[in-house]
Formats: C-alpha cells, sequence, structure tokens
C-alpha cells in the first residue's frame, strides 16, 4: 500500500496514526496538492489528499473512508465498533472532529487570499463552526480519557488531529486555555508514539 498525503494535511494525520496504532506498514507518497504540477488528481478526482493506494491498484479516498479500511485490515487495536449504537457514537465524534477540521480550513484558506478579496462574513460564520465544535467536544468529553468507551478510538484520533492541526496553523485559537479538559485529555494522546511520529513538518 501506498499512501499519497502530505506532512502537514490534519486528514492524512489522523490516516497515519491509525496505521500506527494498527501497525500497519504502509508506503509515504508526499503530494502538494497546490503545486501546479500534482498529480493527485490522477488517484483522486476530487484532487484531495490523503488517498491510500492499494496493491491492486484501487484508491482509496478520503480520510473516513480510508480509516474504516484500515481498522478492518487487521484485528489489532480496534478503532471503530463493529456495529450498533457504540459504532454510530464513535462515528458522530468523527464527524465531530472533522467539521471543526474543515471549518478551520476553511478560515486558513480564505485568509490566504488577497486581503480585498476576503469575506469577514466568511470567516466569522466559519470561526463559529469551530468554536460551537469545541465546546460541544468539551461539553461531552467532559473529565473522561477517552471520547467513547474505555479505550482510544478513532473517535479520538480525529478530533484530536483536528485540534492540534488548529494550533499548527492558527494559534490565536487558544482552545487548551478555554477548555481545561480537553488540554488534559490530549496532553495524554499527545504522548503515545503514534502522535509523537506524526507530529506535522512545515
Amino acid at each position: 500500500m501506498k499512501l499519497v498525503a502530505s506532512y502537514t494535511s490534519p486528514y492524512a494525520r489522523k490516516v497515519r496514526v491509525v496505521m500506527a496504532e494498527k501497525r500497519i506498514e504502509c508506503d509515504f507518497v508526499e503530494e502538494n496538492v497546490w503545486s501546479l504540477d500534482t498529480k493527485v488528481g490522477v488517484h483522486n478526482p476530487l484532487g484531495k489528499i490523503p488517498v491510500l493506494l492499494l496493491d491492486d491498484g484501487l484508491a482509496l479516498y478520503d480520510s473516513r473512508v480510508i480509516a474504516e479500511y484500515l481498522d478492518g485490515v487487521t484485528p489489532v487495536a480496534r478503532l471503530i465498533p463493529d456495529n450498533g449504537r457504540d459504532r454510530v457514537l464513535v462515528r458522530r465524534w468523527e464527524a465531530l472532529g472533522d467539521g471543526i477540521t474543515d471549518a478551520g480550513i476553511a478560515v486558513f484558506l480564505e485568509k490566504k487570499r488577497p486581503a480585498a478579496q476576503q469575506s469577514p462574513d466568511w470567516i466569522a460564520r466559519q470561526l463559529g463552526k469551530v468554536n460551537a465544535g469545541i465546546a460541544a467536544a468539551a461539553r461531552e468529553l467532559g473529565d473522561r480519557d477517552y471520547c467513547h468507551g474505555l479505550s482510544l478510538t478513532l473517535a479520538d484520533i480525529s478530533l484530536a488531529c483536528g485540534l492540534l492541526w488548529l494550533e499548527f496553523r492558527m494559534a490565536e485559537i487558544k482552545w487548551r486555555e478555554q477548555h481545561p479538559d480537553l488540554a488534559s485529555w490530549i496532553e495524554k494522546l499527545e504522548a503515545r508514539q503514534s502522535f509523537i511520529d506524526t507530529v506535522p513538518r512545515a
């Protein structure tokens, strides 16, 4: 297998953490989707990363599909419950983490446009989603060690990768100061080797 991605993408980090937790070996192919000569469209018509290239030539995208596929490759460290309410609740957390990330990226990209072309209303709307999502995560997590159940799941990975990306790209959002329980929770995750090995490279 090959993972086509970048070292700064929060969604690629999510997949890389999943691989590390499940001890799955995979070649990494660095790709910059903003480069004029990017080849990512050969594998994903949407022009997005990450893309997982399977040995039979099939390309999987996006991170949610890739994570689900990888979780079924080996029974080691199952990250998504098999069925029922537990599965839905983990995927709900994943949607929240990914949604915070989506809104954060929307702000980041808008601010890269020339100042005269930026939309303050759009930025405010997306920041509202970021802040509301973080507040909801903090409220639902409380002082627990994990988002769902008694061990690490895709819920924790998705939320953590989104929040850590915000710190990497939008340090002005002081979510650790505003939500101490989230800060305590993520500090434990940051100590895991899977997160240590996937810290973004600028």
